[in-house]
């Protein structure tokens, strides 16, 4: 028994060797193991039966294997309710053996069984059965139940082995799985584990950095002492500074290139000297757009103190010049009113004209600031009458009707007359369609010209301004602008 123990390593092989050595041992026809059902611990199922050479007991068997038993239900239950080994004399004649028949016609009658048992309990039974009734064998009883507490030690052993297996194996599996970085550094600073995430992103491959110096491997170097100092500062005093928080850092690619990150260092729980693992987030990307949102914001502010420039240079040369030269004719005109009543007429009509054009040019001012047609009927309205001033031939296609959001609508219109603008201006185009659509909870806008292609979505100052309008709204813009020629404007606006 004791060999065939030690030379399996998994469970339910040390459960068969173990029946098999016992069966041949004891010249015993039939042997079966019984264990708990996973889903139902209160009772047993037949995992592993063996029989000798030259048995048929292959209906047995079957009948056992298809047997749930209960605490307390036949033989195997008993040993599972009570925990301690039972003989019956001649199973045929037993009043709790639910296997009767099928052990008739097996030739079977007297049958033991004993608990299979460790520090935790009672794992299981073994039963074994011979051809011919036979009293009982205390002693046979006590040396069995020594020796199922010896299998049931193996066997528990071995399980906890294969426990330890198969979480070794998806922490290995989560490690690979990983997006970020997880290296594993141990107290002097070499790297003892390198996931492939980590190879990803610093160019190293693990077999290569496994046993270097984490600093010299993705570490720049103008940071490393400070690394060194803090590790040695550590390890002489376990008192963190550092530890179980958010950083953001430089790292360093096995091309000697940097790039920030954001790391997270923990100790880790394990025996013997401090070892820590880091976990590393390439946060290039997001940098970039921290970068583009300062800078978009940079713009909006300076293109609305532009804009407050440009309508106040407008206002003092255009309208206010007007409107003072009408309030100098409207006072010459109230002193010749007695005197010259023709003169007066004649500065009341100049003054009725400078009144007209004052007028003109504040709706100019207002259209350029927010169309009329836009606030009093919606999108439709402002559209036609946008592509109906266009330079070029322009083509309303389709928009929805009725209202959206005020922000909506302003997006959508400034981004038509945007591409119109740039169609005018730089595509050379002949002429061009302009499509409105909702789907779903967004409104797609698309500007479609002839022109000659090539456009940059960053080429100009108006689309950079468009793109922070639509930005600020959770929207997005592209522009398809292939060298072949013609150019799509495409913006998304969410108008849920």
């Amino acid at each position: 028994m004791a060999r065939s123990l030690a030379q399996t390593a998994e469970p339910h092989d040390a459960l068969a060797r173990a029946l098999r050595a016992t069966g041949q041992s004891l010249g015993w026809r039939l042997g079966a193991v019984w264990e708990p059902v996973p889903d139902r611990p209160e009772a047993l199922t037949c995992v592993e039966t063996w029989h000798a050479f030259g048995i048929a007991a292959e209906e047995f068997e079957a009948a056992s294997r298809s047997l749930t038993l209960v605490s307390g239900e036949g033989l195997p239950g008993r040993v599972w309710e009570s925990g301690e080994p039972s003989w019956i004399p001649d199973v045929l004649a037993d009043d709790n053996f639910p296997r009767a028949s099928a052990a008739r016609r097996a030739g079977l009658h007297a049958a033991f069984c004993f608990p299979i048992r460790s520090a935790r309990g009672v794992l299981g039974v073994i039963e074994f059965f011979t051809g011919e009734p036979r009293r009982l064998d205390p002693e046979l009883l006590r040396t069995m139940t020594a020796i199922g507490d010896q299998i049931g030690q193996a066997v528990e052993r071995r399980r906890d082995s294969e426990s330890l297996r198969a979480k070794e194996a998806r922490h290995r599996a989560m490690l690979e799985a990983a997006l970020d970085c997880v290296v594993t550094m141990d107290h002097e600073g070499c790297v003892i584990d390198f996931n492939p995430a980590a190879e990803r992103t610093f160019g190293h491959a693990a077999s290569d950095a496994v046993g270097r110096d984490m600093a010299e491997l993705i570490i720049p170097p103008e940071l490393r002492e400070r690394h060194r100092h803090g590790l040695a500062r550590y390890i002489a005093t376990e008192q963190p500074t550092l530890l179980d928080h958010r950083l953001e850092i430089t790292g360093m690619r096995a091309d000697g290139t940097t790039f920030p990150v954001e790391l997270t260092i923990t100790r880790i729980d394990v025996p013997g000297p401090p070892t820590f693992t880091g976990y590393l987030r390439d946060i290039t990307e997001r940098k970039a757009a921290e970068a583009e949102l300062k800078a978009s914001r940079a713009r909006i502010v300076e293109a609305a103190d532009e804009a407050r420039r440009q309508l106040e240079r407008d206002l003092h040369d255009g309208a206010q010049q007007r409107l003072v030269e009408l309030a100098l004719d409207l006072q010459m005109a109230r002193s010749r009113l007695d005197d010259e009543p023709a003169g007066a007429q004649e500065l009341l009509d100049a003054a009725l004209r400078d009144l007209q054009d004052a007028t003109k040019e504040l709706r100019e001012l207002a259209r350029g600031i927010h169309p009329a047609a836009l606030t009093e009927g919606g999108l439709r309205p402002a559209l036609e009458a946008l592509a109906a001033r266009s330079s070029v031939p322009a083509r309303l296609v389709g928009v929805p009707d009725g209202r959206f959001a005020a922000p909506v609508e302003a997006t959508a219109y400034f981004s038509v007359a945007e591409g119109l603008t740039n169609a005018a201006r730089h595509a050379n185009a002949a002429k061009v369609e302009i499509e409105v659509v909702r789907v779903d909870s967004c409104l797609h806008v698309e500007v479609r010209d002839d022109g000659r292609g090539g456009a940059e979505s960053s080429g100009g100052s108006g689309l950079r301004g468009l793109a922070d309008r639509v930005a600020a709204l959770d929207g997005e813009v592209e522009v398809i602008s292939p060298t072949s020629g013609g150019t799509v404007l495409r913006v998304e606006i969410p108008c849920g």
